[in-house]
C-alpha cells in the first residue's frame, strides 16, 4: 500500500502520526486548523489497500482518500472515498443535516455545506481512527452516503 497526503501545505510521503495532527484539532476556539496559511484543505490517501497494491489503477486496485476542510469556529468537513476493485463509495461526515442548504466558502471560494461539518475533536477522532485502521471508514462518527444527499448539496462555485 502506498500512503500519501497533504496537510498544512505539505506534501506527505506516508501518513503523519495522529499525535502530530492533534494540535490542529484541539487549538483554542478560532485558532484551530491552519486556516491562516492560505489553504484550509487536507487529504490522506492510499493506493492499493486490502492487498491490491500490485494491481494497476482501474484493474482491480482499491484506493481510498479522506478529504478534510477545516473552518475555525465551525469544524471540519470530512469526505471518505473508496474506489476500484468493485468499490465506488463516497461518504461525508454527518453534522446538522438541517443546515444542508447553508454554505460556507473555503479559502478557494468553494461553497461547502455547513450541515456536514462536525466539531474539531470529533473530526480528530475520525482521522486518528482512519490512520490506525489503515484507511477503514471510521466508526466513531456518523456518516451520510453522498448518493443520499439532496441535489445541490455541493453547488458549483
Amino acid at each position: 500500500m502506498r500512503k500519501s497526503g497533504y496537510f498544512d501545505s505539505q506534501e506527505l510521503k506516508g501518513w503523519l502520526d495522529p499525535q502530530e495532527l492533534r494540535p490542529y484539532f484541539y487549538a483554542p476556539p478560532g485558532r484551530e486548523w491552519f486556516h491562516t496559511g492560505g489553504n484550509d484543505g487536507a487529504s490522506i490517501e492510499a493506493e492499493g489497500i486490502e492487498g491490491t497494491d500490485a494491481l494497476p489503477a482501474n484493474k482491480g486496485r482499491i484506493d481510498i482518500r479522506l478529504l478534510m476542510w477545516g473552518i475555525p469556529n465551525l469544524g471540519v468537513l470530512l469526505i471518505y472515498t473508496k474506489w476500484g476493485g468493485g468499490y465506488r463509495e463516497t461518504y461525508s461526515s454527518k453534522g446538522d443535516l438541517r443546515r444542508l442548504r447553508e454554505w460556507v466558502d473555503n479559502l478557494h471560494n468553494t461553497p461547502l455545506p455547513v450541515g456536514l461539518f462536525i466539531p474539531f475533536p470529533d473530526a480528530y477522532e475520525a482521522v486518528k481512527e482512519f490512520i490506525e485502521t489503515d484507511g477503514q471508514l471510521p466508526k466513531c462518527i456518523e456518516w451520510v452516503a453522498n448518493k443520499d444527499l439532496p441535489p445541490g448539496t455541493f453547488p458549483d462555485p
